[in-house]
């Protein structure tokens, strides 16, 4: 009855401020969407052109669909005459785009003839196909080709209309569509397969190409190429206003979650102060987890209607793991001014691994959200009280009314993300330099973790069947033995809030204090980690003691990440992710190659130099592994980000964005020195402190910190070889010695092979004449790279990078 009554009020609302339609009614024709046979064209030498994206339709026939409030939204396109053929045509701006295209389709450039198009566009698609029809006499209406094509491609165009249903429905209530609204393409070539092409001003990246593809039962949106527009690149237009996170500002959540019984359910209001860029708007984009599901909200304190609809095909090539719903608002708001949204939603994130140990989904996006804003959050669980719970932010309250339990929580300052967790805990506490350092474990052993029992060995008999008077051995089979005792899941506790504590230390004194007071680390089902402002989650096995890691006995370097790195990268990313943040997908790898890389530092602090070069070595073995034939590091540069993780390489953008990100942090300490390092590690957090951090703004302020006369002084060669291109080169030296002191000379070579032609890094060799050490750096290439040095005496060693300055193997 209340759903009914809010239904009404919306439709009131919207009625009164003369919209005829809500979103569900555009959704609903959207899903009726039909070819228009009278829309329906004989057409030649037709181009849609947006921006460095070019379709040619050189033949065929082309159909509209019918008009949307009065839009046309879709077209098909097929080649079905003789000679009929249409083309496209894209160049990648740069080496790694070039090099991501070629991976996948065998050539740095798209120039694809096809003979199928279907287009779903908001845009001005329409408008600028059908003024080159009007304009060019050759164009000519075909209504009997259209009611043979309307019917065979209705099904086809209603399917991909639905899967950018959200989409649709926000850019026909948009007073800025012609502007902001999208093309997407889904492509029928012969050589290629389908493929789908988008161009979306309001992505960061405008022009994306990729296909959906499937392995081992899982589906994926392979990236082959994605860039900004030429006009963003040339700074002619600015990313549009309606770019993901940048439509509205939010601030200020509060939010109030019940955890029912007996199945965890989650039940949340969540209220949050949005404050349009822009005025007019009619609806505005949330994102929020599959597993929730948005039930009402409040703008203003008035009914708004909220559209939600699961959009498959949208939600792999945007991958941010969300669903998309919008909110409209009964009136139009008013750009720069703050409102009041309240958004009721639940769902199930929660699962039980058993033992009352549980595992928290959707940790990042079980509230409704837009881009990652930074927040002040004040948090309130309702839960039964036999649990405990931990979440972001600082103690408020924690009491207990009849069977639940009540934990308020409020973070110190704006924060980008907030989480929880909860369980049945043992709990250890630190306080280190004004921050309280709480780690929890869990009493019980989750269900994967527990114990087997051994199954009994049994010889067989040495002839079959027995000689008489024998005894069967199969007879009577001897009981399994007992299992082990299970391993303890508090056994590090208080070790590991040592380790923590003493990370917290160590980068503080590297990066600077932390702005939050409480530090709190819960464990988590799995193998992995996450670091959120204030909570880390942190893998079970990180709190065993090493001997009692059932997954990991035949893996000596896991047991280094469970016991010595995994706990210290997380508490990294208190730095490097939750104050400083990436701009976008590309920039991502440097928060994880610096979080994981200061933990490296942590672990050469305690262990050694040479516990940090060991786990290097393991680093670069692991990638230079092959899958099918290929180094899991030629899968593309590292700036691809999560695009890395494709259907070709699945374990590629893990390997790769800790691996070689590591390695090419190191390369950079190697060419600072360890002060300068740490003060450009210092000097990043405090000029990106709040704000979002770019790969060309790292170059240029380690470049600024090299040492004088340093070669590469803008450290343009090291990002295009290291960041933007792949190889991992195998380098040799040889040299000889000539003369007598005072005029002694080292000449030799250093050959590279096992890499491009266009592969080129510096490397140092390094001259020792008794206790002195001189550095020379030679830039290796296609060519051997001689090198010259004169020396006043003979040396006692020349050796080829003998610190492991640069990531490659040495003979």
């Amino acid at each position: 009855m209340r759903r009914a009554g809010l239904r009404m009020a919306v439709f009131l609302a919207l009625a009164a401020m003369g919209r005829a339609t809500t979103a569900a009614d555009l959704a609903r024709r959207i899903a009726a969407l039909e070819l228009d046979p009278e829309e329906c064209y004989r057409v030649r030498d037709l181009t849609l052109a947006k921006e460095d994206l070019r379709l040619y339709y050189t033949d065929g026939y082309m159909i509209f669909a019918k008009p949307v409030e009065e839009v046309r939204t879709a077209a098909v396109f097929v080649a079905d005459v003789e000679g009929g053929d249409a083309e496209v045509l894209l160049m990648p701006p740069n080496k790694g785009e070039r090099q991501s295209l070629a991976s996948f389709t065998g050539a740095p450039n798209l120039n694809e003839h096809f003979k199928t198009s279907v287009l779903i566009f908001t845009d001005d698609s329409y408008r600028v196909l059908a003024a080159q029809m009007r304009d060019n006499p050759a164009n000519k209406k075909a209504a009997e080709m259209g009611l043979l094509l309307a019917p065979a491609w209705r099904d086809v165009v209603r399917n991909l209309s639905a899967s950018f249903e959200s989409r649709l429905v926000l850019d026909l209530l948009s007073s800025r569509r012609p502007s902001y609204g999208f093309l997407f393409a889904a492509i029928g070539a012969s050589r290629l397969g389908n493929f789908d092409l988008v161009y979306d001003p309001r992505g960061t990246q405008q022009i994306s190409v990729g296909q959906v593809t499937y392995r081992d039962d899982r589906t994926y949106f392979d990236i082959w190429t994605t860039f900004e527009s030429r006009s963003v690149r040339d700074r002619a237009a600015a990313p549009a206003p309606g770019a993901r996170g940048a439509e509205f500002a939010l601030s200020d959540y509060r939010i109030d979650a019940t955890l029912a019984a007996p199945d965890l359910r989650l039940q949340v209001v969540t209220r949050v102060k949005l404050r349009p860029a822009a005025g007019s708007e009619r609806a505005f984009p949330f994102e929020i987890s599959g597993r929730m599901r948005v039930t009402s909200a409040l703008i203003d304190g008035q009914p708004a209607e909220v559209f939600e609809r699961e959009s498959m095909r949208s939600n792999l090539i945007r991958n941010t793991g969300n669903n998309l719903f919008l909110l409209l608002p009964p009136a139009p708001l008013e750009a720069g001014r703050e409102y009041p949204v309240e958004i009721r939603h639940e769902g199930s994130v929660i699962s039980d691994a058993g033992n009352r140990v549980y595992a928290v989904g959707s940790r990042g996006n079980w509230y409704p959200g837009r881009g990652a804003q930074f927040c002040h959050y004040d948090l309130t669980f309702r839960y039964p009280k036999e649990l405990d719970l931990v979440a972001s932010g600082e103690p408020v309250s924690d009491v207990t009314e009849g069977d639940l339990r009540i934990t308020r929580r409020r973070t110190a300052a704006p924060v980008r993300f907030a989480g929880f967790n909860l369980g049945q805990f043992e709990q250890a506490r630190l306080a280190r330099g004004g921050v309280t350092v709480e780690v929890y474990a869990n009493r019980g052993l989750e269900r994967a973790l527990q114990p087997r029992p051994r199954e009994p060995v049994v010889t067989p008999p040495s002839s079959w069947p027995p000689r008489s008077g024998r005894r069967d051995p199969f007879a009577t089979l001897p009981a399994a033995e007992a299992p082990p005792p299970p391993p303890n899941p508090t056994a590090r506790l208080q070790e590991l809030a040592g380790e923590v504590a003493g990370a917290v230390d160590f980068m503080t004194a590297r990066l600077g204090p932390l702005p939050l007071r409480t530090l709190t680390v819960s464990p988590v089902p799995g193998s992995c980690g996450q670091g959120f402002p204030g909570l880390i989650y942190l893998s079970t096995l990180s709190y065993f003691a090493p001997r009692d890691r059932p997954l990991t006995r035949l893996a000596p370097n896991l047991q280094v990440f469970f016991t010595e790195i995994l706990a210290a990268h997380e508490t990294a990313h208190q730095w490097w992710g939750n104050i400083v943040t990436a701009a976008g997908y590309q920039d991502e790898w440097m928060l994880e190659a610096l979080a994981n890389y200061c933990a490296l530092m942590y672990l050469e602090k305690r262990k050694g130099p040479r516990a940090l070069e060991s786990a290097l070595e393991q680093y670069r073995a692991d990638l230079l592994a092959k899958v099918e034939g290929r180094s899991i590091e030629s899968a593309g540069p590292i700036s691809l980000g999560t695009r890395l993780a494709s259907s070709q390489t699945p374990t590629a953008w893990r390997t790769i964005t800790y691996g070689k990100g590591s390695w090419i942090l190191h390369m950079l300490r190697r060419r600072l020195g360890d002060e300068r390092f740490n003060a450009f590690l210092g000097e990043l957090r405090r000029r990106f402190e709040g704000k979002p951090l770019r790969m060309e703004e790292v170059r240029l302020l380690a470049a600024g910190m090299l040492p004088p006369k340093s070669p590469d002084p803008k450290l343009e060669a090291f990002f295009d070889q290291w960041v933007y291109a792949t190889g991992i080169p195998t380098l040799q030296m040889t040299y000889s010695v000539k003369g007598k002191a005072p005029a002694v000379k080292v000449t030799g070579v250093v050959t590279q092979s096992d890499v491009g032609e266009d592969f080129a890094t510096l490397v140092p060799i390094e001259i020792q004449t008794g206790k002195t050490r001189l550095t020379h750096w030679v830039r290796t290439g296609s060519e051997p790279a001689l090198f010259s040095i004169a020396l006043r005496q003979a040396p006692t060693k020349v050796l080829l990078d003998p610190a492991g300055s640069v990531l490659a193997l040495r003979k």
